[in-house]
């Protein structure tokens, strides 16, 4: 992160990959539940709601020009609409996790390919070094953990826009982004994503929701956590800092939500899968070190 930053900004890196990890567990609690595109619709138009009544009370400042709004919308329907919702239809098309996060985890890999012309930032040898350190590690963690099986063309063509969901929204927002009211930016961006993931929901699902303490405290949990802080941390720590070393932290998502399932859903966490985190974990210090590299 940019020295320039506010101190809090130190710790963003830890609370988001711990928010971020947990959300794939919290999600899996409430599946079982709901319909994946409801699930979403629910979890989005909750957040509006949240911040719709924070809006009223606290008045705070409105976007101030037309590509101001513009950007808010666009990057909001990139991160919820286009990535969650694409990751959820992916699964409904057969696409297993595995597969799913294998493809996903090409994402930091884009970014350095294409930070350079769409940012201006330069990306050497000691940061590329740790991007392919870190995609080794997230890779033989996803295989060490699940069967990597040929993805049917529906559930590819999802989980590429899902990719091109999570890594069009960080450069946009790193280039045209404008720091705004966290409540201003979330009712907007959220706004956005619950009409891209709303007609989804009415094409292809029932709408049924079986309403049990499981999926009250998996949609709580991500609404919190998943919705509010982690993706309010992820765009903070991209206007503070450069892309390239934010996206690197996408590579410890896997190996640290296989962590977690492990503690907290007693799933296998096979000993390959350890060295794979390790691999992983020095893959992205390496990537996001202050120290000075030659580009």
């Amino acid at each position: 992160m940019s020295a320039k930053g506010p101190t809090w900004l130190v710790f963003a890196p830890g609370i988001f990959l711990v928010m971020w990890s947990t959300g794939y567990v919290a999600a899996k609690f409430g599946l079982g539940y709901i319909e994946p595109m409801t699930f979403l619709t629910l979890r989005f138009a909750c957040v509006v709601a949240i911040m719709a009544i924070l809006f009223a009370i606290l008045r705070p400042p409105l976007p101030k020009s037309g590509p101001e709004w513009t950007h808010l919308a666009i990057v909001g329907f990139m991160l919820q609409a286009m990535y969650f919702g694409m990751c959820y239809m992916s699964f409904n098309a057969g696409l297993s996790v595995g597969t799913l996060a294998l493809i996903l985890a090409m994402q930091p890999i884009i970014v350095g390919l294409v930070a350079p012309k769409w940012s201006g930032e330069s990306v050497g040898w000691r940061r590329w070094a740790g991007l392919l350190l870190g995609l080794t590690g997230a890779v033989i963690v996803i295989a060490a953990r699940s069967e990597i099986a040929t993805p049917s063309p529906s559930g590819f063509v999802f989980a590429s826009l899902a990719l091109f969901g999570i890594t069009g929204g960080s450069l946009w927002e790193k280039r045209f982004g404008v720091s705004h009211h966290p409540v201003t930016s979330n009712l907007v961006g959220f706004a956005a994503g619950l009409l891209g993931v709303a007609p989804f929901m009415i094409a292809f699902e029932s709408m049924e929701i079986v309403w049990t303490w499981q999926l009250v405290g998996s949609l709580v949990y991500l609404i919190v956590a998943s919705s509010l802080i982690a993706i309010g941390l992820l765009l903070a720590m991209i206007r503070a800092g450069e892309i390239s070393r934010v996206s690197a932290l996408f590579f410890l998502v896997p190996p640290m939500a296989a962590a977690v399932a492990w503690i907290v859903l007693d799933e296998i966490m096979p000993p390959l899968a350890w060295i794979g985190m390790a691999v992983a974990g020095l893959g992205v210090f390496m990537a996001t070190s202050k120290k000075h590299e030659t580009a």
